[in-house]
């Protein structure tokens, strides 16, 4: 089954750097949608499941809002994007679109090899509740993490996983110290740290963070902060890669097949997008970056590659799994590290904590980002 992420939904995201892309959805509907060459022009391709045919559209649209089509039973969306970000901004590491309607989730309990848990759709879909695919892999959830707290506080194990593993679209929170999780906590709360590009989920984020109590906030990152990191992200060197689209938050392999070009932006897809909607924290996944990344993200994480920035291990300690209260970044999620990289440079992170970032990234460019995270990803956490 070729399913979209989180709710459900297929998403399209107009990004000039990127290839053209297909989206799907949890549904037997899929289809191929070609890329906005610019702002000013909005190329859809409707496909006919009936007829097995594709018809190509140019629609002028001088517009950053969402264009959503539909014809006969099939639904397709294209999204430009939303937050008319400055020049340079990574829209591939901010997926999201919310805006495409597909088949409610059912009731139907659905199985994951390894496990004897069965969970539905419409509970994966539930953010009161944390799917625990394998119960004997962890200690004792506290309710904050496992149920959250009506209506306010969503359970943090929906969407960072029961065992902290989180995703591409989200922070991975294994092993993180306690004071540091707290501390991010405090930052959402206080809106010290927040999000660039088009709203997304973290909003929901905010929220939680913002109704939690200081015992609720001390009980989840105690419990995170106690898990072991697990080693979910291979890291591939390519020009070309699988034909992709972006679901609601993160890319996925098209159903169609194909293979597209990757150009200067990191893909990162479950292996298999269904256990990953299910919130299985076992979920592996593949990162396409490109040729060369890993090389160069070695240089700069280790020597600072002649002043463009510093070398990591003076804070992030020598294997860059953390030292003392500063965060291991060895093993996450590339995407994610892009995202922070970006926040820090452009000021979405500016707590006080965050100030030894500041002149870290002042100089990276996007490729360098790329590069960092590809080579920081690549590493055992």
């Amino acid at each position: 089954m070729f399913s979209a992420n989180h709710a459900g939904d297929c998403a399209y995201l107009a990004d000039k750097s990127a290839q053209p892309v297909a989206f799907g959805f949890q549904s037997a509907m899929a289809a191929r949608l070609g890329r906005p060459g610019s702002s000013s022009l909005f190329i859809a391709i409707l496909f006919d499941p009936f007829e097995e045919r594709a018809i190509a559209v140019n629609l002028p649209a001088l517009m950053l809002s969402i264009t959503v089509i539909f014809i006969a039973p099939s639904a397709f969306a294209q999204q430009t994007n939303a937050a008319s970000p400055s020049e340079g901004f990574p829209a591939w590491a901010f997926l999201w679109d919310p805006s495409v309607k597909v088949p409610p989730p059912d009731d139907k309990p659905n199985q994951l090899a390894g496990s004897n848990a069965s969970f539905s759709w419409k509970q994966a879909r539930d953010l009161f509740l944390a799917l625990d695919w394998h119960p004997d892999d962890h200690p004792a959830m506290p309710e904050i993490v496992a149920t959250g707290r009506k209506p306010d506080v969503r359970a943090c194990g929906a969407c960072h996983r029961v065992e902290g593993t989180g995703g591409p679209e989200g922070a991975s929170l294994a092993g993180l110290p306690v004071d540091y999780l707290v501390q991010q906590l405090a930052d959402f709360k206080s809106g010290a740290r927040k999000m660039s590009g088009p709203e997304r989920p973290p909003k929901t984020m905010v929220a939680s963070a913002k109704a939690m109590t200081d015992a609720e906030m001390h009980a989840a990152a105690e419990y995170f902060a106690g898990l072991k990191p697990r080693r979910l992200i291979k890291v591939v060197e390519s020009e070309i890669i699988p034909r992709t689209g972006p679901s609601r938050m993160f890319y996925v392999k098209s159903p169609e097949g194909g293979s597209e070009a990757l150009g200067e932006r990191i893909v990162e897809m479950p292996d298999n997008a269904d256990q990953f909607e299910l919130r299985d924290s076992r979920a592996t996944f593949t990162a396409y970056v490109p040729v060369g990344s890993l090389a160069k993200g070695e240089t700069l994480a280790k020597t600072g590659g002649a002043g463009t920035t510093v070398a990591c291990a003076g804070c992030h300690g020598s294997d860059l799994r953390g030292a003392g209260e500063i965060p291991s970044i060895a093993g996450r999620s590339p995407t994610y590290i892009v995202r922070q990289l970006h926040e820090f440079q452009t000021g979405g992170r500016a707590a006080s904590a965050s100030a030894p970032m500041k002149p870290t990234v002042e100089k990276l460019s996007a490729n360098d980002m790329i590069a960092l995270a590809a080579y920081v990803a690549s590493l055992a956490p």
